[in-house]
């Protein structure tokens, strides 16, 4: 098969989002610039790094005099629910993040996992590790790719969106940490008894 490059400049949304209820939610980053939309399907844990990435990026290119703003304009932060037809375009393996000191803005890559990461199994903890700049351009890489070009501000406001969207699962145990289901959990710091 053929690889697909999806190349958004600056576009008309850029978010993360869920379907399904806390506990057994899919997790999907969504693009849209006019009626051509793209969704990726990630795991939590690299919705997660992914925001806090961006925060550490904007705040070190702010500390070395980047005219990047500290906090999102709050008619930029996008709450909407995902767009449909949500049709997964491919499952995120690697992730890059890229300043263009040039033109001050953000460059956030998504590659498909590789048939070699789909054959084993999947273990969200590593596959966030890969979440570190990197050079764009592979030359025997012919995974999917989505590459979207942010302005700073944007890449702010996507960031404190995909934290809240995280944050909005089920609530952590006062005890152990894990996360809490409606009927609770067997909790190691309880010794085994039910919270």
């Amino acid at each position: 098969m053929a690889r697909r490059i999806f190349n958004f400049e600056n576009p008309d949304r850029f978010v993360a989002g869920t379907i399904g209820q806390p506990g057994n939610r899919a997790f999907y980053l969504q693009a849209r610039d006019g009626s051509r939309i793209v969704s990726v399907l990630v795991e939590k844990v690299q919705v997660e790094l992914l925001a806090e990435r961006l925060h550490q990026l904007l705040a070190e290119v702010r500390a070395r005099g980047a005219g990047v703003p500290e906090e999102p304009v709050a008619s930029d932060i996008d709450t909407a629910a995902l767009d449909e037809p949500l049709n997964e375009a491919f499952r995120a393996g690697t992730m890059a993040i890229i300043w263009d000191g040039d033109g001050e803005s953000i460059f956030v890559e998504v590659r498909a996992m590789s048939e070699d990461e789909q054959s084993e199994s999947f273990e969200a903890e590593s596959e966030a590790e890969d979440l570190e700049a990197e050079d764009v351009e592979a030359e025997d890489d012919t995974s999917d790719v989505v590459r979207i070009h942010l302005q700073p501000s944007r890449a702010l406001a996507f960031a404190k969106q995909a934290l809240d969207v995280v944050a909005s699962g089920r609530p952590p145990c006062p005890f152990c940490g894990q996360p809490l289901n409606p009927e609770g959990h067997i909790c190691a710091r309880r010794n085994g008894f039910m919270h």
